[in-house]
């Protein structure tokens, strides 16, 4: 396959080889992991899952997510309950009536330091009998994902009886300098961040974790000093088995290029930037646009729609629930997706398993993601270089319809066989049998570094 290619080595229940099969005993840590959520809840619960295909998983919850999670009960060996109400009301109410329950914020990731470190405190006084016990191979800990926040277990952890691996972490990705988008939304808090390195428990969580897994390049980068123990996983999201597509696409076929943004509107995400590249091919009626999602600058977007004079064809849908929103990644041609700092960017995976080709900035998750046998990335130079570079790209896709049709299939393929939730825990098995000294270390590296080949297992990626 083209582009990022991983030939995994067996690990799991299900295995075809003759070689042995290696079942762990996960304890997996993932408070607030929620098959009902969005964003950090449903990626837990979702790679959590993912693992308990494959291994026995017990799972490591707040009380208020149990009662989401406990009719999945049968998909994992337990689920464990961390019973500490109060401190998680509390937290709570603060996200609510203080946040206004957005967790973009970077106060808020700063405040959640001391609640993610009591969680762990009580997960620890509940588990550390049974773990010196011997029943379990390794702790993993998938959420919180802010590297900022550091992990009481790999300390409790640090003499054994097994080992700790964290991940994945991602976070600290810089603002773009130029960008104005970014300008209204940098928090002051934004300087302080290499401040976490003194609090406690920071430097004991990556210094005695077993392994650590980076959601990004820029976050491996970070992290270089624990090279012999780093890997990259894409990306902190995933995608599940896509749909059948083909029903939605063919039944809205046109001659027009079916353009679709899907996020929050505020300013980083940079949707005005989508707007001003796409307005040529909306002007002459080339192009319809969709935008999925609400937030503070929707109607700035929609006065400048009006500006542009393309306002009848460009559709404010609002925000929609998760299965809706992908149903209209299923429908479009292209995701115009210009946000100047994006973590992981989960729409982009969803995107490329739902045949929408992506057009992004080359600059943090997406950046890592996209490639050129699956979509388009222009650098982050200044806004009106971007709008003209992204405007040129979709006017390409305007003109040569077979191009669009190759990319989405690549991307689709690409987007099953590396970027599903099945294959991300693949992944991580390889990095936990290796943790635990059943298997070989894998080679898993930023995209543009070169690997190497360990014992059977393959990881190959092409920019």
């Amino acid at each position: 396959m083209d582009g990022l290619q991983h030939r995994l080595g067996c690990s799991g229940k299900e295995c075809g080889h003759s070689h042995p099969v290696i079942i762990l005993r996960i304890l997996v840590l993932a408070p607030g992991s929620n098959p009902n959520g969005r964003t950090g809840p449903l990626v837990g619960y979702s790679h959590a899952e993912a693992l308990a295909r494959l291994h026995a998983v017990t799972l490591v919850l707040h009380p208020e997510d149990e009662e989401a999670v406990r009719p999945k009960a049968e998909r994992f060996r337990a689920i464990e309950v961390v019973q500490n109400r109060w401190l998680t009301q509390i937290e709570r109410w603060i996200v609510r009536y203080l946040f206004g329950n957005s967790h973009r914020s970077q106060v808020l990731t700063a405040l959640e330091y001391f609640f993610s470190i009591a969680f762990e405190w009580r997960a620890w006084r509940q588990t550390r009998m049974r773990i010196r016990a011997g029943e379990f191979d390794v702790v993993l800990r998938i959420l919180p994902i802010p590297s900022v926040l550091p992990s009481p277990f790999a300390f409790f952890l640090r003499r054994g009886p097994i080992p700790f691996v964290v991940g994945p972490i991602n976070g600290g990705l810089p603002w773009p300098v130029g960008f104005s988008q970014a300008d209204k939304q940098k928090e002051w808090i934004s300087n302080l961040r290499n401040f976490y390195r003194v609090l406690p428990f920071a430097r004991s969580t990556y210094r005695n974790a077993a392994a650590i897994i980076a959601g990004s390049s820029h976050t491996y980068n970070e992290f270089a000093a624990y090279r012999e123990k780093l890997f990259f996983v894409p990306g902190e999201n995933g995608v599940s088995p896509p749909l059948d597509t083909s029903a939605l696409r063919s039944s809205q076929r046109s001659d027009k290029l079916e353009l679709i943004f899907v996020g929050g509107l505020v300013p980083y995400k940079a949707c005005d930037l989508a707007l001003r590249a796409a307005a040529s091919l909306l002007q002459n009626d080339r192009a319809r646009f969709t935008i999925v999602g609400d937030g503070p600058e929707r109607g700035r977007l929609e006065q400048l729609a009006k500006s542009l004079g393309i306002e009848k064809v460009v559709s404010f849908s609002g925000m929609l629930r998760h299965q809706q929103a992908v149903q209209r990644l299923a429908a479009a041609d292209v995701l115009v997706f210009p946000s100047v700092r994006e973590f992981g960017g989960a729409v982009v995976f969803e995107a490329l398993a739902m045949g929408a080709v992506p057009v992004v900035v080359d600059f943090g998750g997406p950046g890592d993601i996209v490639h050129p046998e699956v979509g388009f990335k222009v650098p982050l130079t200044n806004e009106e270089d971007v709008v003209v570079q992204i405007e040129k790209v979709l006017a390409k896709f305007s003109d040569d319809p077979a191009l669009l049709e190759r990319l989405r299939k690549q991307g689709m393929r690409y987007a099953r066989e590396s970027l599903s939730w099945d294959g991300k825990a693949k992944m991580t098995t390889q990095i936990l049998t290796w943790a635990t000294g059943q298997g070989a270390k894998p080679d898993l590296r930023p995209p543009g570094m070169q690997p190497t080949t360990s014992s059977g297992t393959t990881v190959r990626f092409r920019r």
